[in-house]
């Protein structure tokens, strides 16, 4: 085994006396003997707890859905693992390396071989400093984070609630409420695909309506269209639905900058205060500047886990400068949801993390919890995850096990 410069009890003693400002030179020096010594690139299932139907676009979207991880581990005992993929020729040249070699501390970014999966060396080098993820970047949020639920699916289409759809609906409102929601996103745009175009609209509204006189006037409501709708059928619901009060109306049509300009300048002149969000399809941060530029949107959505933390936080630091908003898009990931808590923690104009109600027993996640629309997000080194080993052994599939 290769020696450290500094035991790991020592180490930990340093890293967490100093101020993380003033502790990066000593966390380098204590860091220089840490090596990689074993890499497991592996998938681990989770479930839903409903079946989610369709959107406009997709089909039934199931009760189940998994997150691929790239577990890291070091000859001082630390292991760092998250969302990642790697071929497994890379992860062999990684064996024996430095960690915090890919790391740069100051500039909040990860180089090297992980392209945007860069979560695991990140929770590795927040466990081996005793510091966690939000406060290597940056610690700028608010100590609890805003939360909705996405899961609002088009219950209606599903056979077993074809009948009785208002109180399927009503059903969801409560699993969430009592899941520690006060917001919901709820889906739209039957009338893309899987209805008449009419009748479709029709039971947008239909549903919406439901929705809000149950939940009542205090619980936050978004849409997202998927792109189900173009500009003149988005004002056009609108037209119907505005005494819902909805709070934002995510990928109504097709994203271009003149038409998010004239949607915003619609619900300006209809008096409405719905915020326009999206992004969600975006390869990278860069593609946001032109609607940026002109506030074409005002919450951008790039993807968690495909931007991984470095471009969210890129564009985090694009949308401050015109005050805009920051509310990364992530669904069918269980890790998608605590990365995007770490995010809220770590930047000041975040909006909301999209939670799907997904679980798992391999996952252990002390410290994190949900109650009034708002999670708390722990201080645990790291992103706070750990792994209970005999669920991993009887559930997880190990693509590859690398060791020195």
């Amino acid at each position: 085994m290769i020696k450290t410069s500094l035991a790991r009890r020592d180490f930990l003693k340093v890293s967490l006396a100093v101020p993380f400002t003033t502790s990066l030179a000593l966390a380098k020096e204590a860091a220089s003997g840490v090596r990689i010594t074993r890499i497991a690139h592996c998938r681990i299932p989770t479930k839903r707890s409903k079946l989610a139907g369709k959107n406009s676009r997709g089909g039934v979207h199931g009760d189940s859905s998994g997150d691929v991880l790239l577990r890291l581990f070091t000859n001082s005992g630390h292991e760092g693992f998250g969302h990642g993929r790697m071929q497994r020729k890379q992860a062999e040249g990684l064996i024996g390396k430095n960690p915090f070699d890919f790391l740069d501390l100051k500039a909040k970014k990860v180089s090297g071989p992980f392209g945007t999966d860069t979560m695991p060396v990140w929770d590795l080098a927040g466990k081996i400093l005793g510091k966690p993820i939000h406060a290597m970047l940056g610690g700028k949020g608010t100590a609890k984070v805003p939360v909705y639920d996405g899961s609002i699916y088009f219950a209606d289409l599903l056979p077993d609630y074809a009948s009785k759809w208002k109180d399927r609906f009503r059903e969801e409102i409560d699993m969430g409420i009592k899941a520690g929601h006060t917001a919901f996103k709820v889906k739209v745009g039957r009338g893309a695909k899987w209805m008449d175009r009419k009748a479709g609209d029709r039971r947008d509204v239909e549903v919406l309506r439901t929705i809000r006189k149950h939940a009542g006037p205090d619980i936050l409501i978004g849409i997202d269209a998927n792109n189900g709708y173009d500009l003149a059928g988005t004002k056009g619901l609108f037209g119907e639905i505005g005494e819902i009060d909805i709070a934002f109306a995510e990928e109504m049509f097709p994203e271009t900058v003149e038409h998010c300009l004239a949607f915003k300048a619609f619900l300006r002149e209809s008096k409405l205060k719905t915020l326009v969000a999206d992004g969600e399809s975006h390869k990278e941060a860069s593609t946001f500047k032109p609607f940026v530029k002109a506030r074409a949107i005002e919450i951008l959505q790039g993807d968690m886990k495909r931007f991984g933390f470095e471009g969210i936080m890129e564009e985090s630091a694009m949308a401050a400068e015109e005050n805009l908003l920051v509310a990364p898009h992530n669904w069918g990931s269980l890790v998608g949801y605590y990365m995007q808590l770490q995010v809220g923690r770590a930047i000041p104009n975040f909006y909301r993390a999209e939670h799907d109600p997904l679980s798992t027993p391999i996952l252990i996640a002390d410290g994190y919890s949900r109650k009034n629309g708002l999670a708390t997000v722990p201080d645990t080194p790291g992103c706070g995850l750990r792994i209970d080993e005999k669920a991993f052994a009887k559930e997880a599939k190990v693509f590859y096990d690398l060791k020195a």
